[in-house]
């Protein structure tokens, strides 16, 4: 089992041999997670490879055929009602009622955790607040833009103060600047020491977001580490540049062995009708997450070979 031992003592979230099956699909095929207390644990994979079944089982909305899952130490089966005490879910789909203000959304989740009405009004002033809601507040949600309507589901999601928070592809659908801000939430909702495990499709997010990172692929777990553990697991960087004349190939080929690991090796591209076009993009490397070098990449002209380094 991937075991992630953070500061120590009892994971927030712990899952041992956990299968569902859906007639003869098996969505998953005995996961094992560990998340400590105050972490982000990002669950990243395709469509269909079990992240949102994982989620579904953690969050007591769907029983496992095998296995254990366990959240704040109450089993997800045997001690549902506690769990749900304890964790915030924001799903994939914003699961608001549109015909309701911003605040009355907030409220309505309040009283359904049996909070006060004085502190439904404070706790759902608070959030709007926090999410830049405030003078949206009391406009009916369906005229909220996409990634209003985000932080308002993130922001009902945490009414009830969870220690625990499942958030199921949360950027999916955001513009960029709405993605970004949605990290930003997400930051400060860890720094002030929720747990979340998050589901991804994207590299980015996982690397940018998560202390540990588990890939699931077909039900399985495939790779699981730190960003910095996978990125090495997978191997080095690639460095692809043309070399507009054939006869300096191997001029290039000794000026790049050096730098790296591997023989370099080149390709001719027969590309009739392109004179040495200049074209408007970066070819990078990346090694340890800091940009190693950037050059410009200009349009091969008849007969020229890129010289690849590996």
């Amino acid at each position: 089992m991937s075991q992630f031992n953070g500061a120590g003592g009892q994971p927030a979230i712990l899952v041992e041999g956990l299968t569902k099956s859906f007639g003869e699909v098996r969505a998953l095929r005995g996961i094992d997670l560990s998340v400590p207390s105050g972490t982000v644990l990002g669950l990243l994979g395709p469509n269909g490879a079990g992240k949102t079944t994982a989620v579904r089982i953690l969050t007591t909305l769907l029983r496992p055929d095998g296995g254990r899952a366990v959240v704040e130490g109450h089993d997800v089966v045997r001690e549902a009602a506690a769990v749900r005490r304890s964790i915030g879910l924001a799903g994939q789909s914003a699961a608001i009622q549109e015909e309701l203000t911003g605040r009355e959304n907030l409220e309505i989740i309040g009283r359904l955790y049996h909070l006060s009405r004085p502190e439904t009004r404070s706790r759902a002033t608070e959030l709007l607040a926090q999410f830049g809601l405030a003078d949206a507040a009391d406009r009916t949600a369906k005229t909220y833009s996409g990634g209003m309507q985000r932080r308002l589901d993130l922001a009902a999601s945490l009414v009830g103060r969870p220690r625990v928070l499942f958030l199921d592809e949360p950027t999916t659908g955001l513009d960029p600047r709405g993605r970004l801000g949605m990290w930003d939430i997400i930051r400060s909702l860890v720094a002030g020491g929720t747990t979340l495990l998050l589901t991804t499709q994207y590299l980015d997010e996982a690397d940018e977001l998560a202390d540990e990172i588990v890939v699931i692929d077909h039900g399985l777990v495939i790779a699981a580490g730190t960003s910095e553990e996978l990125k090495n697991r997978i191997g080095g960087d690639v460095i692809e540049f043309t070399v507009p004349n054939w006869g300096r190939v191997a001029d290039a080929v000794a000026a790049i062995k050096p730098i790296g690991e591997g023989e370099p090796h080149g390709r001719s591209r027969d590309r009739r009708g392109q004179r040495g076009r200049r074209i408007p993009r970066l070819r990078c490397a990346d090694r340890g997450g800091a940009r190693a070098g950037c050059r410009e990449h200009r349009e091969p002209r008849a007969g020229a070979t890129p010289a690849v380094a590996r």
